[in-house]
C-alpha cells in the first residue's frame, strides 16, 4: 500500500482448498487462514491480482476435497496460476502413502480446474479491455515480431512497436483479451520511458 514501487500483483500458492488435504501435505495454512491473508492484502491493496499454485489428485483426495478446491478457487478469482497431478517424489513421506487416486481421475480433475481457471483468467483480463496501461517491454516475439511486455498486474502483452522500447515503459491502449494474454496498441511514442 505505501510503497509506490511494488505492482498489484502477489503471487501466493495454496495447493488445495481441502484442509484435510493441506494437513497431508504438511502445509501450515487453512484454507479458510489463507482466504483471510487475501482479504487482509485486498484491503491494503482492492486492485490487487492473485496467482497461485494447485495440485490435485493427492493421495486420499475425496470428490469432495476436490470440490473444496474448486470452491477456494471461485471466490478468489484468480489472474493466473499453476496447477499440476500429483506425482510422488522418492524420499518425501507423500510417496509411500496409500489411497493413491487414479491417473484417469486425476486427469479428469486436473482438466475441470484448469477450465475454472482459465474462465476466471479470461474475466479479469477482459476487465483491461479499452484501458491503457503502463507496459514494461521484454522482448520481441519470434513469431509475431511484436514487442512483449507486462502489465503491473503481470499481464503478458503483445504489441506492434519499435524494438527500440526493449527495456522501456510505454502506454498502451488493451484491444484484446484471451486467458493468458492481452493484446494492444501504442499510444505515442513520447510516453515511453526508461526504467529505473
Amino acid at each position: 500500500r505505501d510503497i509506490p514501487k511494488l505492482m498489484p500483483f502477489m503471487h501466493l500458492p495454496v495447493q488445495s482448498g481441502s484442509d484435510k488435504i493441506l494437513k497431508a501435505m504438511n502445509r501450515k495454512h487453512t484454507a479458510q487462514s489463507y482466504l483471510d491473508t487475501l482479504a487482509d492484502v485486498r484491503k491494503a491493496r482492492p486492485d490487487i491480482a492473485f496467482s497461485s499454485d494447485f495440485i490435485v489428485g493427492f493421495p486420499g483426495e475425496t470428490d469432495a476435497d476436490f470440490e473444496a478446491t474448486m470452491s477456494l478457487i471461485k471466490q478468489v478469482a484468480y489472474q493466473s496460476a499453476y496447477s499440476f497431478k500429483y506425482s510422488p517424489r522418492p524420499g518425501t513421506p507423500a510417496a509411500n502413502m496409500q489411497a493413491l487416486v487414479r491417473e484417469d481421475l486425476k486427469q479428469e480433475r486436473l482438466e475441470r480446474l484448469q477450465t475454472l481457471l482459465d474462465d476466471e483468467f479470461l474475466a479479469f483480463n477482459n476487465r483491461f479491455v479499452g484501458t491503457v496501461q503502463p507496459v514494461l517491454f521484454e522482448r520481441v516475439s519470434e513469431k509475431s515480431g511484436n514487442l512483449i511486455g507486462r502489465t503491473p498486474y503481470n499481464q503478458l502483452i503483445s504489441v506492434p512497436a519499435n524494438p527500440r522500447l526493449l527495456g522501456h515503459t510505454g502506454d498502451v491502449r488493451v484491444v484484446h483479451a484471451a486467458p493468458t494474454a492481452l493484446k494492444g496498441e501504442m499510444q505515442t511514442m513520447e510516453t515511453a520511458t526508461l526504467c529505473a
